[in-house]
C-alpha cells in the first residue's frame, strides 16, 4: 500500500501543469537544503568551542538555557512555512482502501520533512563533540533523544493547530513578551525552563517522557484526521452568515469603483487576504534591522535603499504579486463577462498605490534615526509607486496559482510563483534602485543618489498608459493558460 501511495504522489508530480516550474524549484530547494545542512553542521561542530571561549559556562547548560526559545522559534517557523499533510482523498474514499493507511501515510510524510531532519544536523555534531570532550555517553544520548522527540512534538502540534490562528498568535505573543522581558531583565523564563532540559541530561531515563508525549500527539492527530475523513463533513464548505456592504462612495468611479469594492470586500472577509494586509503592516518595521545598526553587515547606504523598498512595499509585494490569483475562484466567470482588462488591472494598481502611500506615511517614525533613513523610505515609496507597482502586475500574469481565500495555506510563498520570468522581473524591483542610487552616490553625493531613485520613480507616471497597454496585452496572451491552471487544485 505504501508503494501505491508513493506511486500516486510521483504521478501527481510529473503530470502537474507546473511540472517544469516544480522541477527547477525542487533543484533550487535541494541546493538550499545542502547549504542549510552545511551551516547547521558547522554550527554544531563549532558551538561548543565558541560558548566555552565566550566564558558563558558549561556549553551544554548554556544550550539548555536557551532551548525554550529554539523550540518556540521552530514552532513559529513551521507554522509559517511547513506544508501540512495533504493527500487528495476524494478519489480514494470510495475505493476499498483503509482510512487508517491513508491517514498514516499523510502523517508519515511530515515525519521525514526537512523541518524535522534539519535539527539533527546541528545536534548530532554537537552531541559528538560532547562525547569527545568527555561527557558521559549515556547521559548525552538520553538528552539528545529527548530533544529529538520534542522537535517531533512541535511537528504534530503544528499539524493540529495549523488552522487555529488565535492559538498561534497567542503562543507567538507569549514568547515575544518572554524574550523582551528577559532582554530588559524584567523576567527570565529560562530560570524555570532550563531545569527541564538539564533533567533530561542528569537523568537520561527521563528521555522516555517526551517520547510518550510524542506518541500521544501522533495518536491525537491520527484520530482527528481519521474522524474528519469523509466528504459530507470534513470536505464540506463552511456556511457563514452573509453580511452586505454597499460602499456607495466608490460608485462615482464607475466600473473602476466596482472592482475596488470587490477588492475591499475580499480583504475584509477572507483570512488569506487579511494576512497579506498584516504582512504589509509588519514590513514597515523591517527597516529597524538596517537603520538601527543592529546588524553590522546591513550598516551601509545601499542597504538603506533596499530597506526603503521593503518598508513601503510590504502590501505591494504580498498582494500585488498574486494578481489575478486573488480572483481565481471566480476568474472563469469574470472572463466570460464583458470586462475590460484595463479597468480590472487599474483597480488593483490603485489599491497597491494607496497601501504604499499609507505605509510611507506610517513609516515617518524613521525620522528618529536621521533624515537619511526617512529619505531612503520616501524614495523607496516613490520607486514602488512609479516602477514596482507595474512590475508586480506584470509578474502576476505568470503566477498561475489558485488561492484558497479561507486558508493561510502558502501565505508566505508558493512554488508556482517561482519561474524564470518572475525571477527576471525581481531584478528591477530590488537591484535596479540600488544601482541607480550607486550611480548618484559615487558620481555626485548620497543626496544625489536619493534624488536619482526618486526621479526614476516619478518617470514611471509619464509612461503609465504605454506600460498598462503592454501589461494588458500580456494578460490577454496568458488568459487561457491561467484559466487552465486555475482548474488544478
Amino acid at each position: 500500500m505504501l508503494k501505491h501511495f508513493i506511486g500516486l504522489q510521483w504521478k501527481s508530480f510529473f503530470r502537474s501543469a507546473s511540472f517544469k516550474t516544480e522541477i527547477w524549484f525542487k533543484i533550487l530547494m535541494a541546493l538550499g537544503a545542502l547549504w542549510f545542512i552545511l551551516v547547521f553542521s558547522s554550527m554544531g561542530l563549532g558551538a561548543y568551542v565558541l560558548i566555552e571561549k565566550s566564558g558563558l559556562g558549561d556549553p551544554l547548560r548554556v544550550v539548555n538555557r536557551f532551548m525554550i526559545y529554539y523550540l518556540a522559534f521552530d514552532l513559529v517557523f513551521r507554522y509559517m512555512l511547513q506544508k501540512m499533510p495533504v493527500t487528495n482523498i476524494k478519489p480514494l474514499l470510495y475505493l476499498p482502501m483503509s482510512k487508517t493507511k491513508v491517514v498514516n501515510f499523510s502523517l508519515g510524510k511530515t515525519v521525514i520533512s526537512f523541518f524535522n531532519l534539519a535539527h539533527a544536523f546541528f545536534f548530532i555534531p554537537f552531541s559528538i563533540v560532547l562525547l569527545v570532550e568527555g561527557y558521559p555517553p549515556v547521559q548525552v544520548i538520553g538528552w539528545h533523544l529527548a530533544l529529538m522527540a520534542l522537535f517531533y512534538c512541535n511537528n504534530f502540534l503544528n499539524v493540529m493547530v495549523n488552522n487555529q490562528n488565535s492559538i498561534f498568535y497567542l503562543l507567538a505573543a507569549l514568547f515575544i513578551v518572554a524574550g523582551a522581558s528577559q532582554y530588559y531583565q524584567w523576567f527570565d523564563i529560562t530560570i524555570y525552563t532550563q531545569p527541564i532540559f538539564d533533567f533530561f541530561y542528569d537523568m537520561p531515563w527521563t528521555a522516555v517522557i517526551p517520547w510518550i508525549i510524542l506518541a500521544g500527539m501522533y495518536y491525537g492527530a491520527f484520530s482527528y484526521f481519521k474522524k474528519h475523513m469523509y466528504l459530507d463533513g470534513g470536505l464540506a464548505k463552511k456556511q457563514t452568515e452573509a453580511k452586505t456592504e454597499n460602499l456607495e462612495w466608490l460608485d462615482r468611479f464607475g466600473n473602476l469603483g466596482t472592482f475596488l469594492k470587490n477588492d475591499i470586500k475580499l480583504i475584509k472577509r477572507n483570512k488569506r487576504s487579511r494576512t497579506a494586509v498584516i504582512m504589509g503592516f509588519f514590513f514597515i518595521f523591517y527597516g529597524l534591522l538596517f537603520f538601527t545598526s543592529a546588524i553590522e553587515v546591513y550598516d551601509g547606504p545601499f542597504w538603506k535603499i533596499f530597506a526603503g523598498i521593503f518598508v513601503t512595499g510590504g502590501f505591494l509585494f504580498s498582494f500585488g504579486q498574486y494578481v489575478p490569483s486573488w480572483d481565481s475562484s471566480y476568474y472563469p466567470l469574470m472572463m466570460s463577462q464583458n470586462i475590460k482588462y484595463r479597468e480590472y488591472l487599474s483597480s488593483k494598481w490603485y489599491l497597491v498605490i494607496i497601501a504604499t502611500i499609507i505605509s510611507t506615511i506610517l513609516a515617518t517614525f524613521y525620522l528618529y534615526f536621521g533624515w537619511e533613513a526617512y529619505a531612503a523610505v520616501l524614495v523607496g515609496g516613490i520607486y514602488n509607486i512609479g516602477i514596482n507597482s507595474y512590475l508586480v502586475l506584470w509578474g502576476g500574469a505568470y503566477v498561475k496559482t489558485p488561492i484558497e481565500l479561507t486558508s493561510n495555506k502558502k501565505a508566505f510563498g508558493d512554488k508556482q510563483a517561482f519561474n524564470a520570468k518572475t525571477l527576471l522581473l525581481t531584478l528591477p524591483k530590488l537591484v535596479l534602485p540600488i544601482i541607480i542610487y550607486a550611480i548618484g552616490h559615487f558620481l555626485i553625493s548620497p543626496t544625489a543618489g536619493y534624488i536619482f531613485v526618486a526621479v526614476f520613480g516619478l518617470l514611471g507616471f509619464a509612461f503609465k498608459e504605454k506600460v498598462f497597454t503592454m501589461i494588458e496585452g500580456i494578460y490577454k496572451k496568458e488568459k487561457y493558460k491561467t484559466l487552465q491552471a486555475y482548474k488544478q487544485k
